[in-house]
């Protein structure tokens, strides 16, 4: 408190220059254009900081020493009184602790702490997992989640996206864990999406990845994928979808040029191959479509470019995209693993036709060419099927023959 204030009532009430009359104790009066107002000047980190108290026709002078006083109190107990009336303020506009729903709490939690994450992709996966997989949490209340409730939203992929599974169940137990130190849920109940000596007696156990194996999407949601690849204009968008309808390794879409077109078929050297022979993929009319939609042009320009046909995609540009869309956990190869699960779960074609189809090796040289031109017109047909459940608008359990 200042020894002696230097305003009095009637000379706020007379103040009329423009300017600044100082109380004492780091008030002041600032009087503009006939307006009048509080604020509270102080030093804080070596630097100048004004905080307003608000209008002097609402505010009386008594008033006004009380907020300053309060705010002297914070800057000697080492506050910043602006953070400090921020803070309360925030507190007071939340809920109140038995409104709150898990939604709500997800958003507030994810808010407070993304701009930690370096990577804005991660920043949607977040907001995105527990929007498609934790649905069923989103309107509890937060202290009501259970593991049952947990549970509920685990299930159904925890076999089939294994790893979205357990990202999704780490992000629900960090949510819950913050919302007992914010005093939403009792300090001394166990987290229901907790790991050891919880989840892992009640869950089974998860696919392990084996090395080299590429992580892909069930081919149940292909459908869906596929749509949401049409909306997208970017020549990333068209080479995914082309790659998935051919069942082609990344580099050998990214590499494709022109020249290798040959009207429903699309033939890729030796030297572009894996296994170093030539590959005839053949080319469903939802493929040729695509490529009957992008501007051709000389045989040795690339069909998939970012605006140089002499330049090719980014390797990275399929993974990227896929990222931006919510599928970073899986990779532009596993729509091969997704074709074969497919084939084998949904069609009566042979197991070697569609490992021809992929470009592996299969029986004897002898037996593969004698196979060559009844295998191509069959994986033709095989292909057609493929890109009719691809492109469908949901997912078919017809079984193609």
């Amino acid at each position: 408190m200042p020894k002696a204030y230097a305003l009095s009532a009637l000379a706020v009430k007379n103040a009329t220059k423009t300017g600044r009359l100082a109380d004492g104790g780091g008030l002041y009066l600032l009087t503009t254009n006939g307006g009048k107002r509080w604020v509270f000047i102080f030093r804080w980190h070596g630097k100048r900081c004004e905080m307003g108290l608000g209008s002097a026709s609402k505010i009386p002078l008594a008033s006004a020493r009380k907020l300053a006083s309060a705010a002297r109190e914070q800057v000697a107990l080492g506050r910043n009184p602006i953070d400090v009336r921020n803070e309360t303020a925030t507190a007071a506009a939340m809920p109140k602790p038995q409104n709150v729903t898990f939604g709500a709490f997800a958003d507030e939690y994810i808010s407070s702490v993304e701009a930690g994450w370096r990577n804005p992709v991660h920043r949607k996966q977040w907001r995105s997992s527990l929007r498609d997989h934790a649905g069923n949490l989103s309107s509890l209340p937060i202290g009501d989640v259970d593991t049952d409730a947990v549970l509920a939203a685990l299930q159904p992929i925890w076999l089939v996206k294994p790893e979205t599974a357990g990202r999704v169940r780490g992000r629900i137990e960090k949510i819950l864990s913050a919302a007992k130190v914010r005093g939403l849920r009792p300090r001394d109940s166990a987290n229901p999406a907790a790991w050891r000596g919880h989840l892992d007696i009640l869950l089974p156990k998860r696919p392990t990845l084996s090395r080299g194996h590429h992580p892909a999407v069930p081919y149940n949601d292909l459908p869906i994928l596929y749509h949401r690849l049409q909306e997208r204009p970017a020549t990333a968008a068209r080479a995914l979808s082309f790659l998935i309808l051919c069942a082609s390794r990344s580099g050998e879409v990214i590499g494709a040029s022109w020249g290798e077109v040959q009207g429903d078929a699309w033939v890729i050297p030796a030297e572009r191959m894996k296994g170093g022979r030539v590959h005839t993929v053949t080319l469903s009319p939802v493929a040729v479509e695509i490529l009957a939609g992008l501007i051709r042009g000389k045989d040795d320009d690339f069909i998939f470019h970012g605006g140089d046909p002499a330049k090719p995609l980014s390797n990275m540009a399929l993974s990227m995209l896929m990222r931006r869309m919510g599928y970073g956990e899986f990779t532009a190869h596993g729509f091969r693993s997704s074709y074969k699960d497919w084939v084998s779960d949904m069609t009566d074609y042979p197991d070697e036709l569609s490992e021809e189809a992929l470009a592996h090796i299969v029986g004897s040289k002898v037996r593969r060419a004698y196979r060559r031109g009844e295998a191509l017109e069959r994986r033709r047909a095989m292909m057609n099927d493929w890109a009719t459940f691809v492109t469908s608008k949901a997912t078919s359990n017809t079984t193609f023959v």
